[in-house]
């Protein structure tokens, strides 16, 4: 006799041996249960195909070509994916709202003898959980912001914080990104809006309220991802810590830090064309001058003379920042940053 499958609206309510979501390949992309595997049993041109013929036909002839293509799919997913689960294999199953998908899936696994537990309400009832902490969660935590101008090594040092056990919420590496004119990471394309939240919640619902959690100062966008509303309100209202560092310093870590657009200076047209209308096609015209001569040092000085040190100043003026403390530095080598980062964790 094969198991009951069971049924659960918290995806962490329980230590499942994996959790599977038999969402078509760009409904997985989109965004997804953290650490589910895709086990699609419609990719996206057969669930095109069933729709079509139930808006053109009729809802037994989609079903009867659904039931056709979904068993072929689970064949194939237990004679490749599946082939060496053992036997107490035990998964989470969901589809976009529980439905005939994940329940296909379900059954077969379940006759087969595995103890396996279908998501209540599928994806929409993780993305509500996503969307209830989202808003629940970010009034709860005490918030610190990282801030300070472009260069200043403000991510690195939030990362190597991180690994000496602060709490942190890195929205960049969330996010893909580093939040700025050139911040696109090359080869890396950008989460969704929805995987981005999940990303965020993800780190949000295991953080310790009572202890302080370090936020790099951001816009409330982080190349085409917009930080959650409630998240950005808070930070708003919370303390900072400023770090400065002369400008030499900046250039020199900079220089480091975006060795690949020197290495590719072709992928910075797109980026000047924009640029151009913000600061004036003069500062972009003597920015390109500088990449002409291969003058890196001058050109990441005067992009941030004319760009990034100007908009950090509007920036701050207009937010006013409540600043606890100061971190001043003279350098910016992996030394200062442990470092900084051992202060910015005393200081939390």
């Amino acid at each position: 006799m094969s198991p009951p499958i069971k049924t659960t609206t918290d995806h962490l309510s329980s230590n499942f041996s994996t959790i599977i979501d038999v969402r078509s390949p760009s409904e997985y992309a989109n965004d997804h249960v953290p650490g589910a595997i895709n086990m699609p049993v419609l990719n996206d041109i057969e669930r095109a195909e069933v729709g079509t013929i139930y808006k053109q036909i009729g809802s037994f002839e989609a079903k009867r070509r659904g039931a056709a293509l979904i068993s072929r799919n689970i064949s194939h997913i237990l004679e490749t994916k599946l082939v060496n689960a053992p036997r107490n294999f035990s998964p989470l199953i969901y589809c976009w709202r529980g439905g005939q998908r994940s329940g296909a899936m379900a059954r077969i696994l379940s006759e087969i003898g595995w103890k396996v537990t279908l998501l209540e309400g599928g994806y929409k009832t993780y993305r509500k959980r996503v969307l209830d902490g989202l808003d629940r969660i970010p009034a709860t935590l005490r918030l610190i912001i990282f801030r300070g101008r472009t260069g200043t090594a403000k991510t690195t040092i939030l990362r190597a914080a991180a690994k000496l056990g602060t709490q942190v919420i890195d929205l960049e590496g969330l996010a893909a990104h580093r939040g700025s004119l050139l911040g696109s990471e090359p080869g890396v394309v950008q989460p969704s809006q929805r995987k981005f939240e999940s990303r965020i919640f993800d780190v949000m619902r295991q953080l310790d309220p009572s202890k302080g959690v370090v936020i790099e100062a951001e816009s409330n966008s982080v190349g085409k991802c917009h930080v959650p509303v409630e998240l950005w309100r808070s930070m708003g209202r919370s303390q900072s810590i400023q770090i400065t560092a002369p400008l030499d310093a900046r250039v020199e870590f900079l220089l480091e830090d975006y060795k690949h657009l020197m290495a590719a200076p072709e992928r910075l047209n797109p980026l000047l064309d924009w640029a151009a209308a913000r600061v004036g096609s003069d500062a972009v015209l003597s920015w390109r001058a500088a990449i002409a001569d291969n003058d890196w040092t001058r050109f990441v000085k005067r992009v941030l003379q004319d760009h990034y040190d100007p908009a950090y100043e509007r920036s701050s003026a207009k937010h006013g920042h409540k600043d606890i403390c100061l971190l001043e530095t003279q350098s910016l080598g992996s030394g200062d940053v442990a470092q900084l980062a051992e202060k910015l964790a005393t200081l939390v």
